[in-house]
C-alpha cells in the first residue's frame, strides 16, 4: 500500500511537471466530489464548477456543459454593427461568472483608443440596470498600442481583484497570432477566471482560444405583462449566437434572451404575432377599382399614340445621374 502511495505521487508530480511546460492546469488523480460534474471531451477532462453555465439546456449541451471559466474564449461580431451585440453577450456572461464569486471583484475592459471611438463607451446606468454590473466595479484601460492592450491583459490575470476582463480588439491585426492568444490562454487557465476576447468586424483565425462564438443581435419580443404582450414596446435584448468553434465541434444558431430582472438567459420566448389581414389566393380577391374615371393626361396620352411627349414633359428622374 506504501508503494502503491508513492507511486501514485510521483505520477500526480509528474503530470504537474508536464502540465506546467505545456502551460495548461493538471488533471486531478482524485475522484472528484459528488456534486461536481465532470465532462471529458477528447481526453481531457473539464469540472463543472469551472463552466460558466447560461442555463439554456440546448445552448450548453452543444458547448459541452457551458462556457469555460479559467480560459480565453472570442466572441466575434462579424461587422461593425454588431459590436454592441458582441460586447453585451460578453457582459452577460460576465455577470454570470462574477455573481457566484463569494466577494466582490471588479471588471476590466481593456480596448485601443479607436475601438471605443468606433463603438462607443458603455452606459454606466444599463451596466447596473440591465447586468447588475455597479459602474463602480467597471475599470477601463485605453492604450494606444496592441501590444500594449495584451500586455495590460496578461499582467492583469495575475489580480485577485478582478473577477473578469475583456479586451476588445478591432479587425485582424497581424500581432494577435497564435504565440499571443496562447499566452493570454494560460495565463487566464493560471488564474482560474475569464477573460473574453471581443473581435468587432473580423474574420475567423486561428487562435488559442477554445471557445469562439459569432454573436449578432435579434429581434426582441415585446414587453410582457398581466394583460399579455405590450404594444409599440421592446422587451429583454435577444442575442443570436452560433458556436464556431468549441470541443464538441457542435454547431448551429441559438436565441438567447437575457432576463435583466432575473440577470439569467432563458430561451427567447414565442413572439405573439397575429395575422391583420387574411390571405387571398392567386387570382381572387380583387376588389373593382371605385369612384369615377379620371382622364390620363397629356404625357400619358401622347404615349398611348404611339407619339412622344415634349422634351419639358420628361420626367427629372429621367436626368442623368450625379455621383460626384
Amino acid at each position: 500500500m506504501a508503494q502503491q502511495a508513492v507511486a501514485q505521487e510521483r505520477l500526480c508530480a509528474l503530470r504537474q511537471d508536464i502540465a506546467r511546460i505545456e502551460g495548461r492546469p493538471a488533471e486531478r488523480l482524485e475522484p472528484p466530489d459528488a456534486d461536481v460534474t465532470v465532462l471529458r471531451r477528447g481526453g481531457t477532462a473539464t469540472r463543472g464548477e469551472d463552466l460558466i453555465v447560461t442555463g439554456v439546456e440546448m445552448f450548453d449541451g452543444a458547448l459541452g456543459g457551458g462556457v469555460p471559466k479559467g480560459a480565453l474564449s472570442e466572441i466575434h461580431g462579424k461587422e461593425t454593427r454588431d459590436a454592441g451585440a458582441a460586447a453585451g453577450f460578453a457582459l452577460a456572461l460576465c455577470a454570470l461568472a462574477m455573481r457566484r464569486q463569494a466577494e466582490p471583484h471588479a471588471l476590466l475592459w481593456i480596448g485601443t483608443a479607436e475601438i471605443f471611438h468606433e463603438a462607443g463607451l458603455p452606459y454606466a446606468g444599463g451596466l447596473e440596470q440591465v447586468f447588475g454590473l455597479s459602474p463602480e466595479s467597471l475599470l477601463f484601460a485605453a492604450p494606444p498600442k496592441l501590444t500594449d492592450a495584451l500586455w495590460i491583459a496578461e499582467e492583469a490575470t495575475r489580480l485577485g481583484a478582478l473577477g473578469a476582463i475583456i479586451v476588445e480588439l478591432r479587425g485582424n491585426p497581424d500581432k494577435l497570432d497564435l504565440t499571443a492568444t496562447r499566452r493570454l490562454h494560460h495565463r487566464a487557465a493560471a488564474a482560474g477566471r475569464p477573460v473574453f476576447l471581443l473581435r468587432q468586424a473580423a474574420f475567423s483565425e486561428p487562435t488559442a482560444a477554445p471557445l469562439r462564438l459569432v454573436v449578432s443581435p435579434a429581434p426582441a419580443t415585446r414587453r410582457e405583462t398581466l394583460d399579455g404582450p405590450l404594444e409599440g414596446t421592446i422587451g429583454n435584448p435577444v442575442f443570436s449566437v452560433s458556436p464556431e468553434k468549441n470541443r464538441t465541434a457542435r454547431q448551429g444558431q441559438f436565441l438567447l434572451e437575457w432576463n435583466r430582472h432575473d440577470l439569467a438567459f432563458q430561451q427567447q420566448r414565442t413572439a405573439h404575432t397575429r395575422r391583420l389581414v387574411s390571405l387571398s389566393r392567386p387570382g381572387t380577391g380583387l376588389a373593382p377599382a371605385p369612384g369615377a374615371v379620371v382622364a390620363l393626361d397629356k404625357a400619358a396620352q401622347y404615349a398611348a399614340a404611339g407619339g412622344e411627349p415634349a422634351r419639358e414633359q420628361h420626367a427629372a428622374h429621367l436626368g442623368a445621374r450625379r455621383t460626384g
